[in-house]
């Protein structure tokens, strides 16, 4: 596994708390259990379980589940929680009892549209319990968010450059769409910009909107959110303008509120923006590379988190292979970068930090096998730790432990 150098004399002290979109899993901080099953008081919590949303075919079966040793690092073999077409991102309900999954295909039922489907999660195996299916409303869901309440499911199309919002029934099921949203419009890139592409969608912290970076458009979309109908409307000024011939992908919240951060898929960058959480308003900060200045081969990003403390922001780079880190200044919210480190593999789709923050696990989409770094507590730097697992197409990562 090879190591990249940190930029200039900043030390990228990484990494991040995971943020579950909505559904956020807390960390067991209790006594593992003996052999016995007697406690043992010198033990930490023994371990996390983490699923991994796929891309379906020769490689994988569906969703996919392993548990993280929060001692030292280590996942145990993976194993099939549910079978499923396509799950490639997957969301938690906050009560943790439930798991949605998009069915990123363009065709359910003999209609040109996608799936989101919810599943009952076994509080003692983590196995996956199908409870039913509905239509995204329009073709290749990509990514979907679950609001604070555990009463809405927004979802994302790429591929129909639409959203739509589900409401959640008690039992954790689904019901049909209660918004549909078509985006229209275009953006300067002929091949890949020339019609609406929706590639996630997310609440911001305080549950009042729901925002879809639309890559086609080169736009922030913002919508109003009512959990308890489910519903969405247009918000007023409807859209944060992104960088033109970006491809704005995914996004992700300061712990503060006040600032966030969008990855642009086709130029590989990262943009800072203050955020208004009364209006549900972006300014733009500032827009900086992902790649180091040397780095001229084909690269994409995937995946902007956060680190929980607002100290520090990163990336994932899709040809380079690595994990760009940035500083956070915490009166401005603008960055600057502090280097990169090797996924250990090929095409990290999508990363995430354990609840303690003290593991990285990179998945790796075209090798085919999730990574697990261990961050340097102090500094934040990342190590290789030698420890990974064989999962077909892994494009999700997502932190799990029953309720209490």
């Amino acid at each position: 596994m090879r190591t990249f150098s940190a930029s200039r004399n900043l030390i990228g002290r990484i990494f991040l708390v995971a943020l579950l979109g909505a559904g956020v899993a807390g960390v067991s901080t209790g006594q593992a259990a003996t052999a016995e099953g007697a406690p043992d008081a010198k033990a930490e919590a023994s371990k996390l379980c983490v699923y991994f949303g796929t891309y379906s075919g020769k490689e994988s079966q569906g969703i996919y589940t392993s548990d993280l040793s929060l001692a030292d690092g280590k996942l145990s073999e993976p194993r099939l929680a549910a079978e499923a077409v396509n799950p490639s991102f997957v969301a938690i309900h906050p009560n943790r009892r439930f798991l949605y999954a998009v069915g990123e295909v363009s065709d359910l039922g003999g209609k040109q549209v996608g799936g989101v489907t919810a599943f009952a999660i076994d509080p003692k195996s983590g196995d996956l319990k199908k409870l039913n299916q509905k239509s995204s409303g329009g073709g290749g869901p990509c990514h979907l968010s679950v609001d604070a309440t555990g009463k809405c499911v927004v979802v994302a199309n790429y591929g129909g450059g639409s959203v739509a919002s589900l409401p959640i029934k008690p039992d954790g099921s689904l019901g049909e769409a209660a918004s549909f949203i078509q985006h229209k419009g275009s953006s300067v890139d002929p091949a890949r910009q020339k019609e609406p592409h929706a590639h996630s969608a997310n609440f911001d912290p305080a549950n009042r909107f729901a925002i879809v970076a639309d890559l086609g458009l080169d736009k922030l979309l913002v919508y109003r959110v009512d959990p308890q109908k489910a519903k969405l409307a247009p918000n007023d000024p409807p859209f944060a303008t992104t960088p033109a011939g970006g491809g704005p992908r995914h996004l992700a919240f300061h712990p503060n509120g006040k600032f966030a951060y969008a990855n642009n898929e086709m130029t590989s960058s990262v943009t800072a923006y203050s955020y208004d959480a009364e209006r549900g308003v972006f300014e733009p900060l500032q827009t900086l590379s992902t790649l180091p200045a040397d780095f001229t081969k084909e690269n994409s990003t995937a995946e902007v988190r956060v680190h929980p403390n607002g100290k520090f922001a990163y990336v994932s780079n899709r040809g380079y292979d690595s994990i760009a880190s940035f500083a956070i200044d915490p009166s401005t919210g603008q960055l600057t970068a502090a280097g990169h480190q090797s996924t250990g593999g090929r095409v990290p789709r999508n990363f995430n930090l354990d609840p303690s923050g003290r593991w990285l696990l990179a998945a790796n989409q075209d090798t085919h096998n999730v990574v697990v770094l261990a961050v340097d507590e102090k500094t934040g730097q990342l190590t290789p730790t030698g420890n990974e697992i064989k999962v077909g197409s892994p494009v999700c990562v997502r932190f799990w432990e029953p309720a209490k």
